[in-house]
């Protein structure tokens, strides 16, 4: 007999030193649903970071809208003052001041935004800015006058208007 070919005892694995092929294929099986289970949550939380960001980026750009179209509210409280200057009955100036205020309403108008309309109906916080009050036999806090008109985007305001409150004098 051959030394080499003489098998011993030691050189052979004990069946329980050994594990068997349905040991190895439920540990991969495992290890399969565990990276499966990982990856379907990679994908649910990548769908939630593309949402929050588009939901991010459509809210900034909505605030900067919101942003431009209030800076352009001076611009217009202007040209109505100037319109209701006293002077000059009609000429070319005054005609293209007019023109411009009409361009500059037709673009908030195109955009969404509105005047608010709260001359003489009752004051509301949510809409007016009470800078001054006037004894009034009409009633308490009905606005007598605007001071500078308020606008608002759909149901958002976008400035309130600042009115002059009615307070009975009695």
């Amino acid at each position: 007999m051959n030394e080499d070919s003489v098998t011993t005892q030691a050189d052979v694995p004990a069946a329980d030193e050994t594990p068997d092929l349905e040991t190895q294929l439920a540990a991969a099986v495992a290890r399969a649903d565990e990276n499966y289970n990982k990856l379907l949550l990679a994908v649910a939380d990548f769908e939630n970071y593309k949402k929050r960001s588009e939901r991010y980026n459509r809210d900034a750009a909505e605030h900067k809208r919101r942003d431009l179209l209030k800076s352009l509210l001076p611009v217009i409280d202007n040209l109505e003052r100037a319109l209701s200057y006293d002077g000059e009955e009609s000429g070319p100036l005054r005609e293209g001041v007019s023109q411009t205020l009409k361009g500059f309403e037709a673009l908030l108008a195109a955009q969404g935004v509105k005047p608010l309309s709260v001359k003489g109906k009752p004051f509301d916080p949510a809409f007016a800015e009470a800078i001054a009050t006037l004894p009034s036999r009409d009633g308490d806090d009905i606005v007598l006058e605007e001071a500078q008109k308020g606008y608002a985007i759909g149901d958002e305001l976008l400035r309130p208007a600042k009115v002059v409150v009615s307070k009975n004098n009695e």
